[in-house]
């Protein structure tokens, strides 16, 4: 067994061969995943359906990999990272073959629900093997970089792959996105993936013992609850940023909405990385609560734009505040739980915020349909009120427990 042990007196390692491994496939992931959002819709209009074939296409990905995650998470826990991981890489790198071949729409969302089957299942794995890698004291930290390739991919990924639509059709656009699944199946390869018992976490030998978990419990981490239910609240206000934002920029006369995403995600770049180095060593209150209370001002700021200074200035604004929140979160939520329950943990968490996706983007449409645009992002502002409420009568409770 290689020694892990820290140098006495100096941080554990984070930068393990490993741990950039499976960030440079996260990484590849995000950019296949990315240049296929903006592109399927196109193709199902381009197969004969309109608009609502259009917005299936994305719920039904949601749909699938929501139902799936608590099932990955307990693969993960009962047979091993590795095996979990490439399944589901490879049902991804088939689905994305697939869509180059689909005659029909009706086909395109059959083989749309099991691409979110094939994303369930690795990016429930992937973020869990990036927290069996990242040492449990700079977990928040580890974590905040393991998000940015997301961050990353979202600045670059949907441009390239409207590019390569308009340019080669949809044929090489499906290519590509199928070969970049193949580096990240080679990258999964070279991972030398921790035994559950090599893992260092400061969880109780008691909380290994995976067989104590029958039932729902064996799909759903009751430790992970609380930061889940955070950031269902938070995750909503994203799922109605980014279903309308083209929609009501063009309604404040402003043709572009790409500035206000390339600012969002500028600042999350900088803020995710040094929120989680910050949560590690003053504890998670100093970045989830100033994190709630910034991106409540963001959606009022957002509300109100009538240009596009504000419209930035609401991007960079998000863009901190679901940078702070985000990562302390994700680390809060596998940071007290065995190795034998960080997939339930994840698949728990990342349910969660599909669903908060899902039901900010349903919602958000029916507001906006009925008051404009303008007001439905004011009233968004309550889910996150309701995250910091969640997070506080639940933290107050944890406080109480520990005391008695």
């Amino acid at each position: 067994m290689k020694n892990t042990e820290p140098t006495p007196n100096l941080p554990a390692p984070l930068w393990t061969r490993d741990f950039l491994l499976i960030v440079a496939a996260n990484l590849v992931t995000f950019l296949s995943f990315q240049m296929l959002m903006p592109t399927l819709p196109a193709l199902a209009t381009s197969l004969g359906g309109k608009e609502t074939a259009a917005g299936l296409v994305i719920a039904i990905f949601t749909v699938s990999a929501v139902l799936m995650r608590p099932f990955a998470g307990r693969g993960l826990d009962t047979y091993g990272r590795k095996i979990i991981y490439i399944a589901g890489l490879t049902i991804f790198f088939g689905s994305v073959l697939g869509y180059a071949i689909v005659p029909s729409v009706l086909l395109l969302l059959a083989v749309r629900f099991i691409h979110g089957i094939g994303w369930g299942l690795s990016s429930t794995a992937a973020g869990t093997i990036a927290t069996d890698l990242v040492p449990r004291e700079r977990l928040g930290e580890g974590m905040g970089f393991y998000a940015l390739t997301g961050t990353v991919a979202m600045a670059v990924a949907p441009a390239a792959g409207i590019f390569l639509m308009n340019e080669f059709g949809f044929g090489v656009l499906f290519t590509v996105g199928a070969a970049l699944m193949l580096v990240v199946m080679l990258i999964a390869n070279l991972i030398e993936y921790p035994a559950l018992s090599e893992v260092n976490t400061g969880a109780s030998a008691a909380a290994t013992d995976v067989a104590k978990h029958s039932g729902l419990h064996a799909f759903v981490e009751v430790a992970a609850l609380r930061p889940s239910l955070v950031v269902f609240f938070m995750a909503a206000t994203y799922g109605a940023i980014v279903s309308f934002i083209v929609l009501f920029t063009k309604e404040l006369g402003i043709e572009n909405a790409g500035p206000f995403f390339a600012v969002y995600a500028i600042v999350l770049a900088l803020t995710r990385p040094l929120a989680g180095s910050v949560a590690d060593r003053k504890g998670y209150d100093i970045v989830v609560v100033p994190g709630t209370i910034v991106t409540a001002i963001s959606l009022v700021v957002l509300s109100q734009a009538t240009a596009l200074p504000g419209l930035l200035a609401a991007g960079a604004l998000y863009g901190a505040g679901f940078g702070l929140v985000q990562p302390a979160l994700q680390a809060m939520a596998v940071r007290d739980v065995s190795p034998r329950r960080r997939g339930a943990a994840n698949g728990t968490f990342f349910s969660f915020f599909d669903l908060g996706i899902g039901i900010g983007s349903a919602l958000g449409g029916a507001i906006a349909a009925a008051i404009g645009f303008s007001l439905m992002y004011l009233l968004t502002s309550i889910p996150v009120a309701l995250a910091l409420l969640v997070y506080y009568v639940t933290g107050s409770k944890n406080r109480e427990a520990e005391s008695t």
